[in-house]
């Protein structure tokens, strides 16, 4: 399964690289099987923004491609944005300014999946952290490692092949600070790709302790991202109801309903306060 997700993701950067334009790309991407086409959907996000890097292309493609059925995969693009920024020179980087100020933080995640999957000796095992993270999109620079750490922990389910036990003892040796986020990755991980059976997911939830609402608050936002997309799947419900007791209906209109309606006073960014309140929701809930 594993394996189909990275095949999917590279399919959907191929035609990204192969079509003329984003709404051609996009009806090749609708062929794709309804579990594995957020994956090509977000290989194409990688395609279009390492396109409009290169010179003469106008730098359009992420606009054109989120205009129309990409818009309905539009985390699953940001994050593809990312591992684009991963691998292009520094000064070709998008400017992320122009993303959605609550959204844009995706990029970073989708940049942290990329290096701790392709440099895992250094981001999972040496627990590496970039040091002061060049993110000029707005005055929360801080938080590039938050972001980044999210993404780690979404890398580990896969490197860890969807262990559970593994991919928690993995997790358990960084510093205390940064767990939070990396069970938060996981989580959304072994909600949106799956790989793991019911007593599995059960394990991961027990080994998470304290971390359990950043569990099921990455769980809810994969339940909103595929109800997002159209593209919810059995593995999405057994998910949400080991993580977060309910329907990926549920847990999506959870997400929704936290989600900050514009900029918010304080000294955290929007993306952070939207995480926050739904991991207190379920917290109140009883539920962690």
């Amino acid at each position: 399964m594993l394996e189909t997700i990275g095949e999917s993701f590279l399919t959907g950067y191929a035609f990204a690289a192969e079509s003329r334009t984003a709404r051609e790309a996009e009806q090749r991407l609708e062929t794709i099987p309804t579990r594995f086409r957020g994956f090509a959907y977000e290989g194409a996000g990688m395609g279009f923004a390492v396109l409009d890097a290169l010179p003469f292309t106008r730098g359009r493609r992420i606009g054109d491609f989120l205009a129309g059925r990409g818009d309905d995969h539009l985390y699953m693009v940001y994050v593809g944005i990312g591992w684009a920024m991963a691998r292009l020179p520094r000064f070709l980087w998008p400017d992320v300014s122009a993303y959605d100020p609550l959204l844009r933080w995706l990029v970073l995640d989708g940049y942290g999946f990329h290096q701790a999957y392709f440099h895992t000796g250094r981001y999972v095992h040496a627990h590496h952290r970039d040091p002061a993270f060049p993110w000029k999109a707005d005055r929360f620079g801080w938080y590039a490692g938050h972001a980044i750490d999210q993404g780690i922990g979404r890398a580990m389910w896969f490197v860890g092949g969807a262990d559970a036990g593994l991919v928690a003892t993995m997790i358990d040796g960084f510093s205390p600070e940064r767990r939070a986020d990396l069970y938060a990755g996981a989580g959304l991980a072994a909600s949106y790709a799956g790989g793991a059976e019911e007593e599995e997911l059960l394990t991961f939830w027990e080994r998470a302790g304290e971390h359990r609402p950043w569990i099921a608050q990455g769980s809810a936002f994969a339940a909103e991202a595929r109800q997002r997309a159209g593209l919810v799947v059995p593995h999405t419900l057994l998910a949400t109801r080991v993580f977060c007791d309910m329907t990926p209906e549920q847990a999506a209109r959870i997400s929704e309903k936290a989600r900050p309606d514009g900029p918010v006073q304080g000294e955290m960014p929007a993306y952070e306060v939207w995480r926050r309140r739904i991991a207190d929701e379920f917290a109140s809930l009883g539920r962690c």
